[in-house]
């Protein structure tokens, strides 16, 4: 008896003790396994701990999707925080490497996974305000929501939260340096039945342009001469 024999619920329940890699390189051996490696039962909940795996083509994207994971620990992670305009260009060739990846991933993600529950997106250090936003608007049922060293995402990202997290339940913004207390405070007056946690996050020093830093140094001194 050949394993295609097996009928299709059969197949898909093996399939599903497999990796993303192991299922694709099932799938690569006959037309009828190809078939199983796209069934959309397979592709609820997707976990990925690097954003090379983003580009890999061993998964599906569908509107089964319902978790969702991308967390990223790494020593390049750290060089991914480091502000812009301090970064050395060897550090700028590292990250023009993968700056977009989960960027585009996410996109993806807006376009064909409206169903989608729960987001978590750790390490990410080049997620932007949009990203997140577009997939709030675009994911309507989504209840909960993870952020985690995601040293891009600001107050924006909080007032996205307000106005288009309609189902949202549970959130943590945890260690994000750029998201202020005002910022925190806006959600829990706004959302108050929202479970909101912010481990550090607004408690961190925010980025600021060498302009900024040198104008709020005059404002600072300014303030102990006439105190």
């Amino acid at each position: 008896m050949h394993i295609t024999d097996l009928n299709r619920e059969c197949l898909v329940h093996l399939f599903s003790f497999l990796d993303k890699e192991s299922r694709k390189q099932f799938s690569e051996t006959c037309r009828d396994l190809h078939q199983i490696f796209l069934d959309p039962a397979l592709w609820t909940l997707l976990n990925f701990h690097s954003p090379s795996e983003l580009k890999r083509d061993n998964f599906v994207l569908g509107s089964a999707l319902r978790y969702l994971s991308v967390c990223w620990h790494s020593s390049r992670v750290k060089v991914c925080n480091i502000e812009d305009w301090v970064k050395t260009t060897f550090q700028k060739d590292i990250c023009s490497k993968h700056e977009s990846t989960v960027s585009d991933f996410l996109g993806k993600v807006c376009n064909k996974c409206p169903n989608l529950l729960s987001l978590t997106l750790s390490g990410c250090g080049h997620v932007t305000d949009h990203d997140v936003t577009l997939l709030l608007q675009s994911c309507p049922r989504l209840r909960i929501l993870r952020l985690e060293n995601c040293v891009r995402l600001t107050d924006c990202t909080l007032q996205a939260l307000v106005r288009h997290g309609r189902s949202l339940q549970s959130v943590q913004v945890d260690f994000c340096r750029n998201v202020t207390q005002d910022g925190l405070r806006l959600v829990r007056e706004r959302r108050p039945s929202l479970e909101l946690t912010a481990e550090r996050s607004g408690g961190m020093i925010p980025d600021s342009k060498p302009g900024e830093k040198l104008q709020l140094g005059r404002t600072l001194q300014k303030l102990l001469q006439y105190s």
